[in-house]
């Protein structure tokens, strides 16, 4: 049976997201008798705007006892890096999956163009979660909401918008919390 807290965070950029959620975090891993706050990144520093996000984040955590789990793909991978008493923030959803969507594009060949490489990927993840809350290790989840812009005309576009709207769906309907946040306002969908 799940028991654990999942809490979605979605929002426009910079809306004070990850904030909200490491403070969300705390305050869920202050009621357990051991703790470890865990930070899943998913952020590559592929750019100077990208490994500054990065910076400023790792900042805002520095002193804070925060333990960082680099995984921009394979979100099952942290599985073996989780133990009893663990709290999990993943920040965030869209960039893991721009990485998952990109995979293998050093070969020429990306996810998103194999049948079926993106279905896999998230079905890994929800399997993910699900044995994380089984665990009880509550996660707080964010994601940014990039689907108010008018479906593309680009083929890739237009899959990453369908995507991201399917995986959004999927954490609303499975959390126990999910929220909204504009402009550091916060709506409570759920």
């Amino acid at each position: 049976m799940v028991s654990s807290e999942l809490v979605f965070i979605t929002g426009g950029v910079r809306s004070g997201k990850s904030a909200y959620a490491e403070k969300c975090l705390e305050n869920l891993a202050s009621t357990m008798p051991k703790k470890r706050l865990v930070y899943v990144a998913t952020g590559v520093p592929f750019d100077d705007e990208m490994k500054q996000r990065i910076t400023r984040h790792q900042n805002d955590r520095a002193g804070q006892q925060w333990t960082t789990i680099e995984q921009p793909t394979e979100f099952s991978k942290i599985l073996s890096k989780i133990t009893e008493g663990d709290a999990i923030l993943w920040d965030c959803v869209t960039t893991w999956l721009t990485n998952e969507f990109y995979d293998g594009y050093e070969t020429g060949v990306c996810c998103f163009q194999v049948e079926g490489c993106i279905e896999r990927k998230f079905i890994a993840m929800q399997n993910t979660v699900h044995a994380l809350r089984e665990k009880n290790v509550p996660i707080v989840v964010v994601s940014n909401e990039v689907l108010d812009e008018p479906i593309s005309t680009s083929y890739e576009v237009r899959l990453y918008q369908q995507w991201l709207g399917r995986i959004h769906q999927w954490f609303v309907a499975e959390a126990t919390i999910a929220i909204e946040m504009e402009y550091g306002q916060i709506h409570h969908w759920k």
